[in-house]
């Protein structure tokens, strides 16, 4: 087996040996922040590594010991090495699904921000549940989050942002944006009717300015400033320390007012809005812009969804893109979502390659 051909370990080998001299090159510290970015990344390409290197000996040492049992005849080694089949699978299927992420900035941790959408207050009760739903999925795989914006409503969220730090946290979450679709009898109503409700779901990198060839002019960027809300009492903001920030251009607006300095707000708006821009270009990019991404809105309600969760008259969850259809819906709302995310990543890379393979003069269809 050509390792190697399959998934390029030689190239995350050099990737490495860069990044080595890169973080040991005089002046690295002089900015903490793309250090600490460099260092998440070189972590990543290490990791990437070890698992491939586990994996092909553990695969190595099995065909070994079916040899010798074969030579043997002996049948008991034989289910032993059957047993381990496997646990390789689901091995090289995670290598596949890395390798599959090779985009630019799929390495980058994520911004994820939550829209309740058509459904009023199951909407916004919708839109907390995602948030719980991706919250939990970060702590399964070891990433850390940090909420940059929420905004609290009667029966759950208005809008939330937060901040995914973690090995391919972009890369893995970009499968999740979209339009998401729940189908309940409806906890609001009084004569417990079924009820539809949606809630969008943005994903975007986290980019370092120096590292992507989007550029903001000042020019182009209306800002405002205001009072973010509070809980009362002494956590009352007294000062103008939220910001919203307008891309003229574009339209794109972005808001933060988690923290208390207008200063780290601005900042962390800014990042949003880097990443939306570079979102907006990879769109444009597929073609998919106009459908995805419309005045900075998805179109947030019925026929535009990406999945829809059906817990009345039946429990399912379908991914609308790649048919995907799991049982387990609690599971799922727990954030068992791999198996999503992993048939979006194939069904992605097998309808990029249907493209490159029609032509660019081809509309290739999945």
């Amino acid at each position: 087996m050509r390792w190697g051909g399959i998934f390029d370990v030689d190239d995350l080998r050099r990737q490495l040996r860069e990044l080595n001299d890169r973080t040991t090159a005089e002046g690295f510290w002089d900015d903490p922040e793309h250090a600490q970015s460099m260092l998440r990344e070189r972590a990543g390409v290490e990791d990437q590594i070890t698992t491939f290197d586990k994996l092909r000996s553990s695969v190595t040492d099995s065909g070994e010991l079916l040899e010798m049992a074969v030579a043997e005849g002996d049948e008991s080694m034989i289910e032993d090495v059957g047993a381990q089949i496997p646990d390789l699978e689901r091995g090289i299927r995670t290598m596949e699904v890395a390798r599959m992420l090779s985009g630019a900035e799929d390495r980058s941790d994520a911004i994820v921000t939550i829209h309740p959408g058509t459904g009023g207050l199951d909407a916004q009760d919708w839109a907390a549940m995602l948030m719980r739903m991706y919250l939990r999925w970060c702590e399964r795989k070891g990433f850390k989050t940090e909420i940059i914006d929420q905004q609290n409503d009667e029966a759950g969220i208005k809008e939330v942002s937060f901040m995914v730090r973690g090995p391919y946290a972009y890369g893995f979450l970009r499968a999740e944006g979209g339009v998401h679709r729940l189908i309940r009898i409806s906890p609001f109503d009084a004569n417990a009717r079924r009820q539809t409700a949606f809630a969008a779901v943005f994903v975007v990198p986290d980019l370092d300015e120096g590292k992507t060839d989007i550029v903001i002019k000042p020019e182009d960027l209306e800002v405002d400033t205001f009072r973010s809300g509070g809980k009362g009492g002494q956590h009352v903001n007294k000062t103008e320390s939220a910001i919203r920030i307008t891309h003229i251009p574009t339209g794109i607006i972005v808001k933060c007012q988690a923290e208390r300095s207008q200063h780290k707000n601005r900042a962390s708006a800014m990042k949003m809005m880097l990443g939306l821009l570079y979102e907006r270009r990879r769109q444009e990019r597929e073609a998919d812009f106009e459908k995805t991404y419309a005045s900075d809105k998805m179109e947030n309600g019925f026929g535009s969804q990406i999945r829809t969760y059906t817990m009345a008259p039946y429990r399912l969850v379908k991914d609308e893109r790649t048919e995907l259809k799991v049982s387990n819906i609690d599971g799922v709302l727990d954030g068992d979502l791999d198996d999503f995310i992993e048939s979006y990543l194939l069904w992605s890379a097998n309808r990029k390659a249907q493209r490159q393979a029609g032509g660019a003069g081809t509309n290739a269809t999945p």
